[in-house]
């Protein structure tokens, strides 16, 4: 566990459309270049910047079914926000649950197109005080040291609260469809250097062209939508 969890700080997350109201189901729906993805944003993170709502929902379509995440700013405002920025714009479809250690947690966040990863390599945000323990179901960004978070998200399998004096500060949490983050495709293991798992160099620099060759049983998320309060 100890190596898991050093694994998890050292992590490298270099990763790397518009969407109008629907008023009468209060949701956002997507103006769509490719899948719901809007490439121009995509291709400029200076332009995802939006303040998120202070309390929103994320459902997640997946290849093993649906979870619905509930957000809260007040837990991690500046996790919140590039959360939403990203959901918003399409970043995490088609995104693969490439690293799932059962009894610790399951990490996504790669974009599928390694010329999306390219761009956000160097777009860091700075870190939130953690306010909230990173218990089950609940869902932080992955980093490489202080102040380095962009796109990659871990969700907790089980309470590990040793991660919360590590600096990882939890936004959002699962709360419908746990059963499917627990059934997760996880026989891969760890990745690289510690297992026998995806690269997440590979991933980054290829995409999912590499991760559907050599590890073609994990599962994915197709969609993401955000509801609002």
């Amino acid at each position: 566990m100890k190596k898991l969890i050093s694994f998890l700080l050292i992590l490298s997350v270099i990763s790397c459309a518009d969407k109008n109201l629907d008023k009468k189901d209060n949701k956002i729906s997507a103006q769509t270049t490719e899948k719901g993805v809007n490439m121009d944003k995509l291709s400029n993170p200076n332009l995802l910047n939006e303040t998120a709502p202070e309390n929103f929902k994320v459902r997640f379509k997946t290849t093993k079914g649906d979870f619905l995440v509930e957000v809260k700013r007040e837990w991690a405002p500046k996790g919140a926000d590039r959360f939403y920025n990203l959901v918003k714009n399409g970043f995490y479809n088609e995104a693969a649950f490439f690293r799932v250690i059962k009894g610790f947690v399951t990490q996504f966040g790669i974009n599928k197109d390694p010329n999306i990863s390219s761009k956000w390599r160097e777009a860091v945000i700075d870190d939130d005080p953690v306010k909230l323990s990173n218990s089950r179901g609940t869902i932080s960004f992955a980093t490489a040291g202080p102040n380095t978070r962009t796109t990659q998200l871990f969700i907790n399998f089980k309470d590990n609260q040793r991660l919360d004096s590590m600096g990882f500060s939890p936004f959002a949490k699962v709360i419908e469809g746990m059963d499917v983050v627990d059934n997760l495709y996880s026989d891969y293991g760890e990745g690289e250097p510690y297992g026998n798992g995806p690269s997440q160099s590979k991933i980054q620099t290829e995409g999912n062209s590499y991760l559907k060759s050599y590890f073609p049983k994990l599962d994915y998320i197709i969609s993401t939508e955000i509801i609002l309060n």
